[in-house]
């Protein structure tokens, strides 16, 4: 799975400007320079795991969200989950899904 740091970085950008946290008090809070900062929310630069877990926890959103823009706080969530693997699948395979699904559903987990 290709990691697409442009989505990324739009992601975070949005949150930023939406919580009214400049980039210089961001890119503070995180120990890095500015013009790092804004090559990460162009998307012009790879960040690893830890520094999207440190921004998610600044910007207090779920690093699921900055990463696949869904968090399980929304209603929901699973569903886009689930049409992102069926629109990947072939027909056969979405059938095999299907049945999967309809037998787990018509069973009493209890």
């Amino acid at each position: 799975m290709k990691v697409d740091f442009k989505l990324i970085g739009d992601r975070i950008k949005q949150i930023r400007k939406e919580k009214k946290i400049s980039q210089e008090k961001l890119a503070e809070q995180l120990d890095v320079s500015i013009a790092y900062l804004s090559r990460v929310e162009r998307g012009s630069s790879e960040i690893n795991l830890k520094r999207i877990f440190d921004i998610a926890t600044m910007l207090d959103v779920p690093v699921t969200y900055l990463i696949q823009g869904v968090s399980c706080k929304e209603k929901n969530y699973l569903n886009k989950e689930l049409y992102d693997i069926l629109v990947k699948c072939d027909e056969e395979k979405q059938r095999l899904i299907y049945d999967i699904a309809k037998i787990i559903a018509e069973t009493d987990l209890k």
